[in-house]
């Protein structure tokens, strides 16, 4: 079953949606969208459309406007009842009626309804909407309009009220009716280094001597044949910050508009700590479902979805600390546990898994990942384990209200930590169910590597917990703050915050200022961070802060038309009406009165088709401030840290460019590929579970040496030959995939620990001699002193 983002109608007849444009603002962190759809009946008879559009979950949609033939129609937001009754009477009253609202199912679809559009009338419907903008390891701030609206998986008893039900045509790009046009302004006090985007952009037109602030445009032409992704490197990211906005006037105490609200980001510096203890119960859950046969993106060679989850999977198996527990499901209308409970980290368990591993393919069709989890926590817990559970899907489910419920009934004996897969994902799963277990969700598109995505999650479970969480506010006398986020009770090292509070009482004058402080224990060591801020309020006549404030409590409450509880039923409705934000309990609605007389007669359904989407796309571009050069750079990341540094995400995705010359006329940086190395996926299903590699010649063409030179080398020829093959193997990693080292820095962890159990007193020399033969440039002091 085919859903993609389009105009539909029930009786699957052709609509004329002529364009599409976009408006994107973004500054700092947040981004601001106008998105407009431009219709024209070029028919005899009047018609009623359908439109379904997929984005992100995250997405606080407040406005929606119809301009028809030159008069505005502004929607009113209503109790989602209410609105579908009224725009039902419109019609039958021969009103124009445009009704917008989320759908039934999930977070992270619209739809919207066009009735009664007269022959000959042009429409343009409006809609707009903020976000916040997520961060990237790298520093990259990553937004994305999503082009693509993946086949979602009907799970059984889901309404069949949902638009997911509907279905378009598919045509060639050439046949396409309609076009985008996209037009982004980009904005920051911190200075932009650079641009990337998936598709093809005009050139990059910076402004202000310090490019401060930056405006691209999609090229001429471009087909919405895949999401529109831009990655943007700001010059600091990790700056804390306080953003204080202007409320409306305020006509009720208890409104939430009427009061100035501020927007706290905070990127604490957590030390990374070694666990206490290695333990832990680790779920792996592995999408298997047919779509997992497509690849990874629509570039040439990209590799299939279930390769890149493979190769993944195995380097989470090695990375493994001793000790812990492990199982692995492969899921998609069933789902199988590889073992009947979770087992010991074993060399006989983790041997077992890698061969269950390289014999999954994606041929369980669609993608029932509620019963797989129903399962896993139905199972008894293992004592001393917390229970950590990995999901990699490429999210294409129906109700994801039901699978976020689930995960959030069990969200204190768990952690979810969730990878969405290749163009299409549902935001509203891979983030929600990451949400409510107060774990992290992270996508991979393009080139990325799914694998230090992976190892990030996994050293993130690993870590201490951090506890005692609290946020504290010194104001003047006479102002208080009221938190409007969810309470934090999970920190991770690397993770930015953003937090959202209402400034209540009198406000100081204009030159006051405020701090406030974020405390937290890690291993019986108190820390915090502080930022002191303006309390001048700024005018924003959007009300972008209040608007993602609203969003992020919603969030928190909103489980969907049917599943929300009552109490908080009444807290989404009061919120989302008062804010102007949509939710699942409220719809859009909009109707024209105005009409000379009343439109007769049955209204014609028409849809549009989408297109039909080939495994070929341009090249990733990099647009970057000519003090930055325009010819070939060696490295893309964010500064120099003396610390491993792993390949940066957005250089992964780059492809060589034609010529040089082109790439310097249109002021773009190129890079080469990254090519992913087969020997460093062998080497690494060759580690043993305690860390260690044997002597054999597995490895042996993983070094590129014979056997028999590698045996003859052996500087002790009583030395365990294991202890020799590790040391070895541990200065290929460091000499061959230096650029990939937070992949695999936790088997390495292993392995050196392995080394200085089994080498004994013989460990400097065995690392001395390995250094020269393999005339390695890697530091001995990496085996320890």
């Amino acid at each position: 079953m085919v859903h993609p983002g389009g105009l539909l109608t029930p009786r699957e007849k052709p609509v004329p949606l002529k364009s599409i444009s976009v408006t994107l603002s973004i500054c700092e962190f947040v981004a601001g969208v106008s998105a407009t759809l431009n219709y024209k009946n070029e028919e005899e008879v009047p018609l009623e459309a359908f439109f379904i559009f997929p984005m992100d979950e995250d997405s606080a949609v407040y406005s929606f406007e119809a301009m028809v033939d030159g008069k505005k129609i502004k929607a009113e937001l209503q109790d989602k009842m209410t609105a579908h009754t009224n725009y039902e009477n419109a019609i039958i009253r021969g009103h124009q009626a445009f009704l917008l609202e989320e759908d039934m199912c999930s977070r992270d679809v619209f739809c919207c309804n066009v009735g009664n559009l007269l022959p000959g009338s042009q429409a343009e419907l409006t809609l707009k909407y903020v976000q916040e903008l997520p961060l990237e390891a790298d520093g990259a701030l990553r937004y994305v309009l999503p082009a693509i609206l993946n086949p979602r998986y009907q799970l059984s008893g889901c309404s069949e009220d949902s638009c997911l039900n509907m279905k378009t045509p598919v045509v060639s790009l050439e046949d396409l009716p309609y076009t985008i046009s996209m037009v982004a302004t980009i904005s920051s006090q911190h200075g932009i280094d650079r641009i990337q985007s998936n598709c093809s952009l005009s050139p990059i037109e910076y402004l202000g001597d310090n490019k401060t602030s930056a405006q691209v445009s999609l090229a001429d032409g471009h087909k919405f044949d895949r999401d529109v992704e831009f990655l943007i490197y700001y010059r600091a990211v990790h700056t804390p910050s306080v953003v204080v906005e202007m409320g409306e006037s305020p006509t009720k105490s208890d409104s939430v508009l009427g009061d100035p609200a501020a927007m706290v980001t905070f990127y604490p510096n957590i030390p990374e700590a070694q666990p206490s203890i290695a333990c832990g119960e680790f779920i792996f859950l592995m999408d298997c479902s047919g779509s997992m046969q497509s690849p990874i993106s629509k570039q040439s060679k990209s590799q299939l979805r279930i390769d890149v989850a493979k190769e993944t999977l195995i380097l989470l198996l090695k990375s493994l600390p001793l000790g812990c527990y492990f199982n692995i499901y492969e899921f998609g209308s069933t789902y199988e546990a590889f073992f009947p409970n979770s087992v010991k980290y074993a060399q006989s368990t983790v041997e077992e898994a890698l061969r269950r591993v390289k014999l999954m393919r994606a041929n369980l069709r669609g993608t029932e990942i509620l019963t797989a989890l129903q399962h896993i926590y139905k199972q008894p817990s293992v004592p001393g384990h917390p229970l950590q559970v990995f999901v990699f899907t490429d999210g294409e489910v129906t109700d994801t209200f039901t699978v976020v419920r689930e995960v959030k009934s069990h969200r204190l004996r768990h952690r979810c930590f969730s990878f969405g897969i290749g163009e299409g994902v549902s935001t509203s799963l891979v983030k929600g169910i990451a949400r409510a277990s107060r774990g992290t969700s992270e996508f991979i598109t393009g080139k990325e590597r799914m694998q230090a995505k992976a190892l990030r999650a996994l050293k993130r479970s690993l870590q201490p917990v951090v506890d005692d969480v609290s946020l504290s506010w010194d104001l003047p006398d006479g102002l208080s703050a009221k938190m409007l986020s969810p309470e934090q009770t999970v920190l991770f090292r690397g993770q930015r915050l953003i937090l959202y509070a209402q400034l209540t009482g009198t406000m100081p004058p204009a030159e006051a200022t405020g701090e406030v402080c974020l405390k937290y224990t890690l291993q019986g060591e108190s820390l915090e961070n502080k930022v002191a801020f303006s309390l001048q309020p700024k005018l924003d006549a959007n009300l972008t802060i209040h608007r993602l404030a609203a969003k992020s409590f919603l969030q928190t409450k909103d489980m969907g038309l049917r599943e929300t509880a009552a109490g908080d039923k009444k807290d989404v409705l009061k919120v989302s009406m008062e804010c102007g934000v949509i939710s699942s309990h409220t719809a859009f609605i909009a109707v024209n009165k105005d009409l000379n007389k009343p439109i007769q007669g049955p209204l014609a359904p028409r849809d549009v088709p989408r297109p039909m989407l080939m495994y070929a796309a341009p090249v990733m571009q990099s647009l970057s401030p000519p003090r930055y050069g325009t010819g070939r750079r060696t490295h893309l990341g964010l500064g120099h840290r003396k610390e491993k540094k792993c390949t940066s995400l957005s250089e992964a995705r780059l492809e060589k460019p034609k010529s040089r010359a082109s790439a310097k006329k249109t002021n773009v940086e190129t890079h080469g590929p990254v090519v992913e190395d087969n020997r460093l996926v062998e080497l690494i299903s060759l580690q043993k579970a305690d860390g260690s590699w044997d002597l054999n010649e597995g490895l042996a063409l993983v070094l590129g040496m014979k056997l028999e030179d590698i045996q003859a080398a052996l500087p002790d020829k009583d030395a365990n030959s294991s202890s020799w093959a590790t040391v070895l193997a541990v200065l290929w990693l460091h000499d061959n995939a230096k650029d990939m080292a937070c992949e695999w820095e936790l088997l390495e962890r292993k392995a050196v620990a392995w080394i200085h159990i089994h080498a004994g007193s013989v460990r400097h020399e065995l690392v001395k001699a390995a250094v020269a033969f393999m005339k390695s440039s890697a530091d001995p002091a990496i085996f320890g002193p």
